[in-house]
């Protein structure tokens, strides 16, 4: 995380149930990375986790029904906090407050003080699976979802605390402080909906035999990130991936993630999966050689070639753009070292892109595996902006953004 919580006021509504013991870490974690918290514990929360707890991980009074008539400045509480806000998190959301939100009623402090309020509102349910499957819940959640105002982090399914095997899990600590900072450089806007946005990511490997490869250090963290910011900006968003650690797709619910690990496997499902594309983004640091021949066993060290035999591999992104239809649009990266622009612009126009994405990969916390990034883009109709370094998701949102600004406004 980094400056998109830098001194941003963020709400967190804790309801009751077990999952609220996860909220303290979302709260801690936001805090160390600079946001200011306040926290409204309902009176079924506290049961699970107490306000000192909350108080004391974001260093400001936690609130409980108690101090609903307590003014804060002369002003009534839940008008206060509504009107801070920036931002506002439920989480774990249960079925009863879910209900009185599709409804508008308020008979305690966080209902009141959500109605007060007009910042975004990130809903995290958590409960039972036959309750979270119940069509009443259902049909209160969708509801919900079809008001601009309110954004969902979809519950997980896995182990729940009543050894029952499904959905209605909590999403985690981690995917909730991703949608926070989204959610806080957006304003909650949902400038993608309607796009279906295809994106690749991580590195190729293209194996000699079963064990033995050609790679890259690329993780996917920034393919990654331009997939959770779409996600929050409305888009539907399918994620080609090559080598790409599972905990780095935890955040992505939502989202419809293929799985391949050599460039050709990574181009054929690229090749299915673009013509229903609007966006497309190649990020993935595909291989540009592989070896002339695959050995289908481990070889000895006594059988591995003195000189490797070498064979190039498909331009995945120059193949595709190549069927490209008009209201497509093509977005490249180019990882450079030293002058960084002009190869950039070269492969813009070689490739048939809109926008290509030139970022350092000789740059201290830059490119391969780092958490943080730095670029320029350069779009084919002369415009261009630099990005300063900044988290990946940061990054990713102002990629958005130049799209959106320079790139969709040209469509047909």
């Amino acid at each position: 995380m980094d400056k998109l919580l830098q001194n941003r006021k963020v709400l967190i509504g804790v309801c009751g149930g077990i999952a609220a013991y996860k909220v303290a870490q979302v709260v801690s974690s936001l805090v160390q990375a600079g946001a200011i918290v306040q926290v409204i514990v309902t009176d079924a929360a506290a049961q699970f986790v107490t306000p000192l707890t909350f108080a004391t991980l974001s260093r400001s009074p936690a609130y409980t029904d108690a101090d609903f008539w307590q003014p804060v400045h002369g002003r009534p509480l839940h008008i206060a906090l509504g009107e801070w806000a920036d931002v506002f998190l439920i989480a774990p959301l249960t079925a009863n407050t879910l209900g009185k939100l599709v409804y508008g009623l308020a008979d305690n402090l966080l209902t009141n003080t959500v109605l007060a309020s007009t910042c975004p509102v990130l809903l995290a349910p958590a409960m039972n699976t036959d309750m979270w499957e119940q069509v009443p819940v259902q049909n209160n959640w969708q509801k919900l979802m079809q008001d601009r105002r309110f954004h969902g982090a979809n519950p997980g399914a896995g182990m729940l605390a009543c050894e029952r095997v499904g959905a209605g899990r909590m999403a985690e600590p981690e995917e909730l402080c991703v949608q926070l900072q989204s959610l806080l450089h957006t304003g909650g806007q949902r400038d993608l909906v309607g796009k279906r946005v295809l994106i690749n990511a991580g590195g190729t490997r293209e194996f000699l035999d079963p064990v033995r490869f050609i790679g890259n250090p690329s993780t996917g963290k920034m393919g990654v990130a331009l997939a959770q910011a779409a996600l929050l900006r409305g888009a539907a968003v399918t994620l080609v991936h090559g080598a790409i650690e599972s905990h780095y797709l935890v955040s992505l619910s939502g989202a419809r993630l293929c799985k391949t690990v050599a460039s050709d496997a990574m181009y054929e499902t690229m090749q299915a999966e673009f013509a229903s594309a609007d966006l497309v983004v190649f990020c993935a640091a595909v291989a540009d050689v592989k070896p002339a021949e695959f050995v289908d066993r481990k070889l000895p060290k006594s059988e591995l070639p003195s000189s490797l035999s070498l064979a190039p591999v498909l331009d995945i992104a120059a193949t595709i753009s190549q069927q490209r239809q008009p209201h497509q649009r093509l977005i490249g990266f180019a990882a450079q070292t030293g002058d960084i622009v002009a190869p950039a612009q070269a492969k813009l126009q070689r490739k048939g892109l809109d926008a290509i994405v030139a970022n350092p990969v000789d740059q201290v916390a830059s490119g391969f595996g780092s958490d943080t990034n730095q670029a320029v883009i350069l779009a084919k109709n002369g415009q261009q902006q630099a990005i300063l370094p900044c988290s990946k998701l940061a990054m990713a949102h102002q990629i958005w953004d130049f799209v959106r600004d320079f790139v969709l406004p040209e469509e047909i």
